[in-house]
């Protein structure tokens, strides 16, 4: 199976892991940092298509990667939902992990109060907003129930496509 370039940008550590006994667990573990929005040091897009690079590409390993990266990635925004719903607005951004700066906030903020909670898993499934309606659910009070269903429902829609297309390039291939 060819190994796609940019699996190379992927931390030495990482593959490592995920090429060892431990690899789902490993890979749950990088989503739910990922889903949490703390995992900066690369980007979420390779996780799955490096995933099925590095254990294969039969069904049941898809959709055993497709899994993991959904109940990973919601775990990981469930807390940082609970965090927001808990500690407010202003305990977020004096936190120097939290890497939003006010006026993206306010812009994500205003897309929840325009659109309400059905835009969690439209952003969920969009590449370049992934997981940023997270905090204004918490900051609004969504239910927690409900959050978890639509953050799991359009991170599936994502990771989904990102498998089905890596499948398709390696067809290509």
């Amino acid at each position: 199976m060819a190994v796609p370039a940019q699996l190379s940008q992927m931390p030495a550590v990482l593959r490592d892991l995920l090429h060892s006994e431990i690899g789902l667990l490993a890979l749950f573990g990088v989503f739910v940092l990922e889903g949490a929005m703390l995992m900066y040091f690369m980007p979420s897009e390779l996780l799955v298509p490096g995933a099925l690079a590095l254990l294969g590409e039969s069904p049941w390993l898809v959709a055993t990667v497709i899994v993991v990266s959904v109940g990973g990635a919601t775990v990981g925004q469930y807390a940082l939902f609970r965090v927001a719903k808990r500690g407010g607005r202003e305990y977020l951004l004096e936190r120097r992990w939290f890497r939003v700066s006010e006026s993206r906030l306010d812009r994500f903020d205003h897309w929840f109060e325009r659109w309400g909670p059905i835009v969690v898993p439209i952003s969920n499934s969009l590449l370049f907003t992934r997981g940023m309606l997270t905090v204004p659910a918490g900051l609004a009070g969504m239910d927690d129930r409900r959050f978890v269903v639509y953050s799991a429902v359009g991170t599936l829609a994502f990771e989904t496509l990102l498998a089905a297309l890596f499948i398709h390039a390696q067809t290509l291939l």
